[in-house]
Parts: structure tokens; C-alpha cells; sequence
């Protein structure tokens, strides 16, 4: 790494603070109030270590009140599973310190494992309860007895923290999470009519691109706030199943506006005076101030243009054999009813998107009448939650052995450390650079934490001269919190500085267990990080490869189980397996943009399997479709599972001919949708062939 990206690092969590926003402050005032009342308690109780109670405040302080109490819960919920452990294992292997190292390896491997299934605030939970019994275990080696009052301790310490931060978001100008998810569906929504305006248009395909990956980690971001308002307000569970619904419906949405932008030229006159409507539609709501504060008009017109888009116009009678290219002039009834398929499921999501805002804004008391909640699912990556489970595990017991042969008295803080890092940022994108972030700002708050507890504090005691000297340095560091940007350093930076600071109410000068202690601590991050470089280590790759590998699987199971699944189960999983993979692509450059659309494709090719599906099912179709359709779907699952990268493939001409076929038999509506659908796969799977080809994994 070089001077100049350390130098950046260093200056990270002071950047950018020049022009915090109200709500900053509210949350940078907040946060280091709670702070201070929570130390002043546990000074007051008698606690041990009273550091804890303020730490805890700095470790759960979110800017939205029910993130806060969220990550307290499990916070808790994580420490109680982990002093448990610490007693059950301490009693029966505390008297031999290697079987009991070893144990808390292995405790701290399982809890990594479980922590990368999950994800926050439940996996933050699992993480801590694995480091936790590391820290209240360690310290009893060779006096087992004490290990139950050291547990006892810590949940106090850690529950006066939590009980603080709670109480002080939720109470001084509390910034909601149920207002939060409002205002971010707006925001989608807006988003989306920018993205289908801009599809409409012909706009700059970077943009277009950047847009559409906002809009995927926008809709997991409101299913996880979901979370978190239910815990702010329980009121808010009438409220549960529009949240959980209009989620659903805004992927529909998306996948409809992608569409939109592939099959965004008209190739019939019929299409014309429609498309306008919607193309003028969408581009009024995202550039009308306040277009949302009434969703009456705006849901009437939607109405009006799905109606129009469900009426059977006026086909012609000849058909194309292919998707009309743009020197194709003519009229194709199969591509006139695919278009007017999109345009009208892109009407239909967006209305009820915009009825599940008015939802949210107006809730009912009582449950609605609408049978079952959509599915959302979320990916889990075993084979990568297995490797931090053995690298969690393996590090924590090298150090720990280490530990118990060079009988270094400070060597109890690295394995600590080496628990806490290689557990909590393992399921990281980029776990090196979330763990060096850490570093940083825990090697910054070195200095400050020796100047003031060193130096000042012991000449100057009392807990007015604490305030004093804290808070300028602290608020900054909230401030940084607040900022998205810089949260990472600016959290290990506040919360080490307390670590390394170790308030108590006779501060004294003792120089040389501090800098033994902060060394032991600088280095257990560091070795955590050279973990992750070395044992193990993640290619972002093959990472990418194993979740495409992953969505090609969930197709050929689409086109084959017995039982359809919902679309809504596929739509979010696939949804959320691209947003894992964003990060990801990011880190193979320009070889990984394919694969990212390809992934977006890949969701329209599971949408158009489910219709053809549910067209199997309809006793309007005949047989031999039926029989067609299965044929087809049997093929395109053994491509999917099978075929190579640069292979021919059979499927897209075999759908544009069962398309031709079904088109020149018959001119009813339904049997055109299966064209349409059958048209739209072989587009997809003709733009991008390696995507859906077997990978190297």
C-alpha cells in the first residue's frame, strides 16, 4: 500500500466535515449526550468498566432512531449469547487452557459462519456473541470462578449503553425509520420514472446503468428498514404488510422498466399514441416538484394506460420470424403484443407501488383483506460463510497459542482483537479494506486518547474537565459517523478512543500499560488483516462466477420443478443476488460489466419462464402449446446447466420458431403473450450468450 493511499486513509475521518447537515449535528449532539450520560450512570453504579457503557453508545448510534434500537437488540441479544457461552466453556475446560482456547476458536468459527448467512442487525448479533465470549473468557483463564461476575459485568455495562442510546434516539428530535421508508419510496419512485424516461429517450447508457443499480440496493434497503421500524414503533405492523408488498412490487416495476428500455422502438402504429402517453407520463412525474404529495392523479392516469395496454388493438396480418432489427420495417403483431405486455406491467407495478406509498401514509388499524405477503428471499452463500467461519476460527486459535507459549501478558488483547476483526468484517465485500479502514482510525485515536488520558486527565480530574476535553474531540468523530462516507474510521476511531482513554474516576498516569496495551491492540488488527490476505483469501471472481452459476440454477429450476414458485420469491432473490454482486464486479474492472447485465437479463428470462409457466396451466391454450412450451422449457434448463462459453446454442432459434408458429396459428391474445414471452427470452439470451452459458465454477 502506498504513502499517498495512507495518507488519504489517515485524513478519512476529517474529510468531508466541513458542511454537516442539521440533521448531522442532531445526531453528532445526540450521540456524544448519550455518551456522556451513559458513563456518568455506570460512574454512578460502579461498574468495573465504565468505558463499556459508553462505548456501546458509540457502537450502536445510527442516524435513524430504529436502526439504533435494532442493533441494540442484537447487541444484546448477542452479548447474553456470548457470556453464556463464555460460562459454559470456561466451566467445563477452564482448567486446561489449550482445550479452552480451542474451544473458543471454534465457538468464534461457528458464530463467523452464522453471521455470514445473515444479515444485519442479525448477523452483527451472531458476530458478537462469538468475539464476546472471547473477551469474557479470556480474562478468566486460571480463575474460572470470576468468569460469571465478568459476565455479569459486561451485559450491565453493555445494557446502560444501550438503554441510553435507545432512549435519546427515540425521544430528542428522532429521526423515524418509518419516515425514513417513506421518504426512500419517494425517492424510488421518482427513480424509477427518471430510469424509464430516460429508457424512453434513447439516455446516456452510463447513467441508465448507475440508475438501475441505485433503484436494486434501494429495494434491499427498504426491506431491511422494514426491520428496524417495527422494532421503533410497534404500531408500525399494521403497516408490515404494505412495506413488504410494495417492496415486491417495485422489482415487478424495475423489471418492467428494463424491459422498457430493450424494446423501447414501436414497431407498430398501434403502439404509437400509448407508449407516448406513458413516455409523457414519466417524464412529468420526474420533473414535477412535490409530484407525490397526491398520488390520486397520478394512480387514475396509470390506470387509464394498463387499460389501454390490456386491449387487443388491431394486428396485422403478416408476422416476422425474428426480433425486428432497426432496418426491419415491418409490422410484427408478435412484437406489437410483447411491448404492449411491458408497457402495461411497468403501468400496472408502478400504480401499485404508488397505492402502497398512500398505504404508508395513511395506515389502517386493521389487517388487509389481500391473501398472502409476497416472498422475499434473500441469498446465502455457503461455500464463502464456511471459509470465514475456518479463517475466524484458525486465526483466533494461532494467535491464542502464541498467546499461551510466550506467556506475553498482552498478547490477551491481540487474540481479542484477531476475534472481533476477522468475525465482524468477514462477510465484508472487501473485508481487507473494511479491516484497514479500522486500523485507521484506531491508530489515529492513539494520540488523542494519550494526550487526554494521559497527560490531561490525571493533572485535571473530574468529570466536568472529562467533558471538557471529550467532546470537541468526539463530536467530530460523531459527525463522521453521520457521513456514509467516512462511518467506518470515524466509528473505530470514537470507539478506540475510548478503549485506549479507559475512563475511569481516577485517572492516572501510567504510560507504560497504555502503550503495551495499545500496541497488543494495533497488532491483533493487523494480523487479523494479514488473515484475510492470506488464509483463504477471497477472489472476487470467483465470487462472481459461483453467484452467476447460482442464478443460472434458479432458471433451469423454474423451467423444471413441478411446483411454480411466486414470482415474488424469484423476482427478490435474484434481485438481492445481483446487489451482492455489485460490489463484487466492482472489484474485477471491466471484465465483470457482462456479467452484471447479463445478471439483470437474467431476471426478465426468470420473469417470461414463470408467464410461460402459468400458460401451461390454462386450459385455454392447446395441447400441443403446452406441449411446446414444456419441450422449449427442457431445452433452455439443460443449456442453462450445461452448455460451455462459445458453444452454439439451440434455444434462441427454437423460440423464435415456436413463436413464428404459435403467431401464424393464431391470433388470439393469450397465444401471442406466449410468443411475445418466448421472443423475449431468445433477445436476452442472444445479447448476452456467455452469462447464460455453464462458468468455470
Amino acid at each position: 500500500m502506498t504513502w499517498t493511499r495512507l495518507k488519504e486513509l489517515a485524513e478519512t475521518p476529517f474529510s468531508g466535515l466541513t458542511q454537516p447537515t442539521r440533521s448531522d449535528w442532531i445526531f453528532a449532539l445526540r450521540t456524544v449526550s448519550a455518551g456522556l450520560i451513559a458513563l456518568l450512570a455506570a460512574y454512578a453504579l460502579k461498574l468495573d468498566h465504565p468505558q463499556w457503557a459508553m462505548m456501546t453508545v458509540f457502537i450502536v448510534a445510527q442516524p435513524v432512531a430504529g436502526m439504533v434500537l435494532a442493533k441494540g437488540f442484537y447487541r444484546l441479544l448477542g452479548t447474553l449469547a456470548g457470556g453464556l457461552a463464555a460460562i459454559g466453556i470456561t466451566s467445563l475446560f477452564g482448567a486446561n487452557p489449550w482445550l479452552l482456547v480451542t474451544v473458543l476458536a471454534l465457538w468464534i468459527g461457528v458464530c463467523t459462519l452464522v453471521s455470514s448467512l445473515l444479515r444485519n442487525p442479525e448477523a452483527y448479533g451472531a458476530a458478537l456473541a462469538g468475539y464476546t465470549a472471547v473477551i469474557i473468557g479470556l480474562p478468566a483463564l486460571g480463575q474460572p470462578h470470576v468468569v460469571v461476575d465478568l459476565a455479569i459485568a459486561r451485559c450491565a455495562e453493555i445494557v446502560l449503553g444501550i438503554v441510553c442510546a435507545g432512549v435519546t434516539s427515540r425521544l430528542v428530535l428522532p429521526k423515524l425509520a418509518a419516515d425514513a421508508i417513506i421518504s426512500r419510496l419517494k425517492r424510488s419512485i421518482l427513480d424509477l420514472a427518471e430510469y424509464a424516461s430516460g429508457a424512453f429517450s434513447d439516455g446516456d447508457p452510463a447513467s441508465l446503468a448507475a440508475l438501475q443499480r441505485k433503484l436494486i440496493a434501494d429495494a434491499q434497503t427498504l426491506a431491511e428498514m422494514r426491520t428496524y421500524a417495527r422494532l421503533e414503533a410497534p404500531s408500525f405492523a399494521t403497516r408490515a404488510h404494505p412495506v413488504r408488498r410494495t417492496i415486491g412490487q417495485l422489482l415487478w416495476a424495475l423489471s418492467a422498466a428494463r424491459a422498457l428500455h430493450s424494446h423501447r422502438r414501436p414497431k407498430n402504429a398501434a403502439l404509437i399514441p400509448m407508449r407516448s402517453e406513458l413516455k409523457a407520463f414519466v417524464g412529468e412525474l420526474a420533473a414535477t416538484p412535490g409530484a407525490l404529495d397526491d398520488t390520486a392523479p397520478w394512480v387514475a392516469r396509470l390506470e387509464a394506460i394498463a387499460g389501454k395496454a390490456r386491449e387487443m388493438p388491431e394486428l396485422p396480418k403478416d408476422t416476422g420470424t425474428k426480433d425486428d432489427g432497426p432496418n426491419d420495417k415491418r409490422e410484427d403483431k408478435v412484437g406489437t403484443i410483447t411491448r404492449l405486455t411491458i408497457a402495461g406491467d411497468f403501468a400496472e407495478a408502478l400504480k401499485q407501488v404508488m397505492r402502497g406509498l398512500e398505504a404508508l401514509r395513511s395506515p389502517v388499524s386493521r389487517k388487509s383483506n389481500e391473501r398472502g405477503q409476497p416472498a422475499l428471499v434473500v441469498h446465502r452463500d455457503y461455500r464463502a460463510a464456511w471459509r470465514n467461519a475456518a479463517r475466524a476460527a484458525l486465526a483466533t486459535l494461532l494467535v491464542a497459542i502464541f498467546w499461551l507459549t510466550t506467556k506475553w501478558s498482552e498478547a490477551a488483547g491481540t487474540v481479542i482483537l484477531v476475534a472481533v476483526v476477522s468475525s465482524l468484517f468477514a462477510s465484508r465485500p472487501d473485508p481487507v479494506q473494511s479491516a484497514w479502514g479500522f486500523f485507521t482510525g484506531t491508530l489515529i485515536a492513539l494520540p488523542f486518547a494519550f494526550l487526554v488520558g494521559q497527560v490531561a486527565l490525571p493533572a485535571l480530574p473530574g468529570f466536568g474537565w472529562f467533558t471538557l476535553f471529550v467532546v470537541p474531540i468526539l463530536l467530530p468523530a460523531a459527525l463522521g459517523m453521520a457521513n456514509p462516507r467516512h462511518v467506518g474510521v470515524a466509528t473505530a476511531f470514537a470507539i478506540n478512543f475510548l478503549a485506549f482513554l479507559s475512563p475511569h474516576q481516577q485517572m492516572i498516569y501510567d504510560p507504560g500499560p497504555f502503550l503495551a496495551g495499545s500496541a497488543s491492540i494495533l497488532v491483533g488488527i493487523l494480523i487479523a488483516i494479514g488473515v484475510f490476505i492470506v488464509v483463504l483469501p477471497a477472489d472476487p471472481w470467483v465470487t462472481v462466477e459461483r453467484i452467476s452459476q447460482a442464478m443460472r440454477e434458479d432458471l433451469a429450476r423454474l423451467c423444471l420443478h413441478e411446483r411454480i414458485p411466486r414470482r415474488s420469491a424469484f423476482e427478490s432473490l435474484a434481485y438481492d443476488r445481483i446487489n451482492q454482486l455489485m460490489p463484487q464486479v466492482q472489484q474485477t474492472g471491466r471484465k465483470g460489466d457482462p456479467i452484471l447485465s447479463g445478471s439483470i437479463a437474467a431476471v426478465t428470462v426468470g420473469l417470461e419462464v414463470l408467464r410461460l409457466r402459468q400458460a401451461q396451466m390454462n386450459s385455454a391454450v392447446p395441447h400441443e402449446t403446452v406441449e411446446s412450451i414444456g419441450n422449449f422449457l427442457r431445452g433452455l434448463a439443460r443449456e442453462l446447466l450445461f452448455r460451455r462459453p462459445g458453444e452454439p446454442t439451440a434455444t434462441v432459434a427454437v423460440a423464435r420458431r415456436y413463436a413464428a408458429s404459435i403467431a401464424q396459428r393464431s391470433d388470439r391474445f393469450e397465444m401471442l403473450q406466449i410468443a411475445a414471452s418466448l421472443r423475449i427470452i431468445a433477445a436476452a439470451m442472444e445479447d448476452y450468450p456467455d452469462f447464460f452459458a455453464k462458468g468455470r465454477t
